[in-house]
């Protein structure tokens, strides 16, 4: 190893140490995975295996998604410490019912209301639930108060395309998935434990 290496990386690790040491507010973070990109909803399972992991309870609920077929599902419905809530309508062009497609949100948005105030869950991860907001089928400043007045401890992800500016601005955490290249545009179908 190389002197200006070690120097480099005993610089790096002086300034990392001093972040974490900086960082003494120990709350539930708030996630935001958004983006055209595939994987916003696969890592926040991620997210969800590793709290498990920790004995953690969890909830989810999916928003616009209707399919109750998906590995994640069936995977995650068997781990005791979760509660897994499949409450869309499916996706706006094959309903093509918006009335449907807001009661549908609505209803979603009382179960994630109901675990966002629960002091006994852990994480709640909201699956597709930018679009509730894009398409204003619930309340931007109601939703935002609901997310700030959530237990002190308590994570929250939440995934979906074309996040609006207040959730980007609101989140502790954005990632911003960008598509590269998709299977589906070389004409390759869906395949179960890739996309479902």
């Amino acid at each position: 190893m190389s002197s200006d290496h070690l120097q480099r990386m005993q610089r790096k690790k002086a300034v990392i140490d001093a972040r974490i040491a900086a960082a003494a507010d120990a709350r539930g973070v708030f996630l935001l995975h958004t983006g055209t990109g595939k994987g916003k909803s696969s890592a926040a399972f991620g997210v969800l295996a590793r709290a498990l992991g920790h004995g953690m309870n969890a909830v989810v609920v999916q928003f616009v998604k209707s399919r109750s077929d998906t590995g994640e599902e069936a995977f995650f419905r068997q781990q005791a410490n979760v509660r897994w809530h499949v409450m869309g309508e499916g996706f706006t062009w094959e309903t093509q019912d918006a009335a449907r497609d807001a009661a549908a949100a609505q209803a979603a948005w009382a179960v994630a209301k109901e675990a966002l105030a629960d002091t006994h869950v852990d994480l709640v991860i909201l699956d597709e639930f930018t679009y509730a907001l894009k398409y204003r089928w619930l309340d931007s400043d109601a939703v935002l108060a609901a997310f700030c007045a959530r237990p002190l401890r308590q994570h929250l992800v939440v995934t979906g395309r074309g996040a609006p500016p207040e959730l980007i601005a609101a989140a502790d955490t954005v990632t911003d998935m960008t598509l590269v290249k998709h299977a589906f545009q070389a004409g390759i179908q869906a395949m179960p434990g890739i996309e479902w």
